[in-house]
């Protein structure tokens, strides 16, 4: 494992000092803590994520000062302390830096964070969702998930992501690697129905871990998709989360029949109520062979998700990211590398979570030779995939680019049960990409203009 440099440590040794400073009187000293950390990035790696954060806590009444403030008032502060350091500290600071040296020597993408399914094994069996054909068969064991993670920090990742299957069938491993890692800032996008008092005071003692606890709406629309008397379970886990002032986010995934209700005013100030922080959105991919297409946004759901998410962003104390939506903020795609990339409990390295298809696993390859292998040096090089940032996604927005790529690499299905043609899936994608066009390109150009 590569240890600090001298530099490093400095470094960490001073934000450190600026944090408990800052614990010492939050309401004087939040506005100063941009001018802090400004100091630490010599390099200007991340000045204009700086500067965006900067502007929006110099208002006190703003909604976003008033999230920052709930991190003192809502949530624990040894646990507020050590995700601040993990993430000020290693992930943006040093992580950055450690990020860009190796991107320069290979000339390839450094994920700023790593997704990865424990386990394939799920306790419910949601609509549409491929996981559900795995059952309990795939399983990374402890010695490559800590694996990951040790290549991960050489090369500068220092926040890794579960998903599945359901990540907390594998709670007590996720603990153990928590405990060994307390250097990064784990998160796992859970349905929330495995969280009870004994985990959240393992969260309370490990400090660095973080739920996205997956809704699709209020009871109706939750339990309609993942199961009778679901919505309660997430509910009593929520209730869990907030009594024990441990931090959570929600996890919301679009489709045509709960757009309306995720979008909405009332769906949001709920979650915030029960104390969510964060709220990130995704649209449903027809992935897998008990896809339902049916389920996919039309272009004019999209487009509310569009401009509701935006309007959240000016009035609510939650962060709020749609990952289909946000394009123009970060130029187009996050995958294959170039922000994130997903590793499935098989242990194939595919460039996102929604397209199943790799040509390298962990089991055979470094994390390094898959970022410089033939698929994700096609991202690497054909990113981004459209000029117009609101049509990102090689499949969902352009349905030929991600068939190209993964016929120049050669790269094969990843679902071990019923391999899925690229071809055939991204023919599932062509009408909503056609429709979307129409719609992205108008508000593309609206952006623009201003």
């Amino acid at each position: 494992m590569k240890e600090k440099t001298l530099k490093e440590n400095f470094q960490s040794y001073g934000i450190k000092k600026v944090l408990n400073y800052l614990d010492s009187d939050p309401d004087a000293n939040i506005p100063k803590i941009i001018d802090w950390v400004e100091k630490f990035d010599r390099n200007g790696d991340i000045s204009s994520q700086l500067k965006a954060v900067k502007n929006v806590l110099s208002d006190t009444d703003s909604n976003w000062y008033k999230l920052v403030k709930s991190l003192w008032t809502d949530i624990d502060d040894d646990v507020r302390k050590t995700m601040f350091e993990n993430f000020v500290v290693n992930t943006t600071i040093l992580g950055a830096a450690r990020k860009k040296k190796i991107k320069e020597q290979y000339n390839c993408s450094v994920p700023w964070a790593i997704l990865m399914d424990p386990t394939s094994a799920c306790n419910l069996h949601c609509i549409g969702c491929w996981a559900a054909e795995y059952g309990n068969k795939l399983n990374m064991d402890i010695d490559t998930l800590d694996n990951i993670i040790e290549q991960g920090k050489e090369m500068g990742t220092y926040m890794y992501i579960y998903s599945g299957g359901e990540p907390m069938v594998r709670k007590k491993d996720i603990i153990k690697l928590c405990e060994k890692h307390d250097d990064c800032v784990f998160l796992a996008f859970t349905n929330g129905t495995l969280i009870d008092e004994d985990f959240a005071k393992e969260m309370l003692r490990v400090k660095n871990f973080v739920p996205a606890i997956s809704v699709e709406g209020f009871e109706d629309e939750t339990d309609f998709r993942r199961g009778d008397g679901t919505y309660s379970q997430v509910l009593r886990a929520m209730d869990i989360l907030k009594s024990n002032k441990l931090p959570f986010g929600i996890s919301c995934c679009t489709t045509s029949q709960n757009t309306e209700v995720i979008g909405s005013e009332a769906y949001i100030d709920d979650m915030i109520e029960k104390g969510a922080k964060f709220a990130w959105f995704f649209t449903y991919m027809p992935i897998g062979k008990d896809a339902v297409p049916d389920l996919m946004v039309s272009a004019e759901q999209r487009k509310f998700m569009y401009h509701q998410v935006r309007e959240f962003r000016k009035t609510k104390p939650i962060f709020t990211i749609d990952f289909w939506n946000d394009g123009e903020y970060i130029d187009g795609c996050i995958a294959g590398g170039r922000c994130y990339l997903h590793i499935n409990a098989n242990g194939d390295i595919e460039p996102c979570a929604f397209i199943h298809y790799s040509d390298s696993n962990i089991h055979d390859k470094t994390l390094l030779e898959a970022y410089t292998s033939p698929l994700f040096m096609q991202y690497h090089d054909n990113q981004p995939f459209n000029d117009n940032h609101l049509r990102p996604c090689p499949l969902l927005d352009n349905p030929g680019r991600l068939s190209d790529m993964v016929d120049k690499s050669g790269a094969k299905s990843t679902d071990l049960q019923n391999p899925e043609d690229v071809h055939d899936l991204a023919d599932k994608c062509v009408d909503k990409a056609e429709k979307w066009a129409t719609v992205a390109d108008e508000l593309w150009e609206s952006s623009t203009a201003k």
